[in-house]
């Protein structure tokens, strides 16, 4: 669960965050770490050598919630990233697809990945990167994704920041 449980959506106080991050603090290096919230311990970011990852947005919980209630919510929660990412598209130019199928297979299958990738991972934050290549005088990258990582949690919007570029992963097969 993430910080942001219960909150509606709301495009313009996420495009808000997103467009803050790029002067929030990035780690030059040094480990990854989740950071919670203290009374809740529910997660609210994770920074890592050169970036930071934020949760924007947290749909409701899908247990014991079927077809058609179940696609509606993934629904809304693809509309929620198309959405913002309508907005920054207007803020920064179009963006890029990073998939990250092949870092996710390599993963599960016990071979280490990027440390970014490791960090979205750990929070379930499953899907394709949308980014934006460097988008502010200090050459900061931006990223949405979208999470969900089984059938009964809820999915997540995420956005990040990184100081360097986000790394094109190869395929399962090792292949740009």
């Amino acid at each position: 669960m993430t910080s942001r449980a219960g909150e509606p959506f709301d495009v313009e106080r996420a495009a808000a965050e997103v467009t803050g991050l790029l002067a929030a603090p990035v780690p030059a290096g040094g480990p990854t770490t989740a950071e919670g919230d203290p009374v809740t311990g529910e997660w609210t970011a994770t920074a890592g050598e050169g970036f930071r990852i934020v949760p924007l947005w947290e749909g409701d919980p899908l247990t014991g919630v079927y077809a058609p209630e179940w696609n509606e919510a993934e629904e809304a929660a693809e509309a929620h990233l198309t959405g913002l990412a309508r907005v920054l598209d207007g803020l920064w130019g179009p963006h890029r697809t990073v998939r990250l199928d092949g870092p996710m297979m390599r993963s599960q299958g016990g071979s280490p990945v990027e440390p970014l990738f490791e960090a979205l991972f750990a929070e379930d934050l499953y899907g394709d990167l949308e980014v934006w290549d460097p988008v502010d005088p200090g050459g900061r990258w931006i990223a949405l994704i979208r999470g969900h990582s089984d059938g009964d949690a809820p999915f997540v919007l995420a956005a990040l920041v990184g100081d360097r570029p986000i790394p094109e992963p190869a395929d399962v097969d090792g292949r740009l």
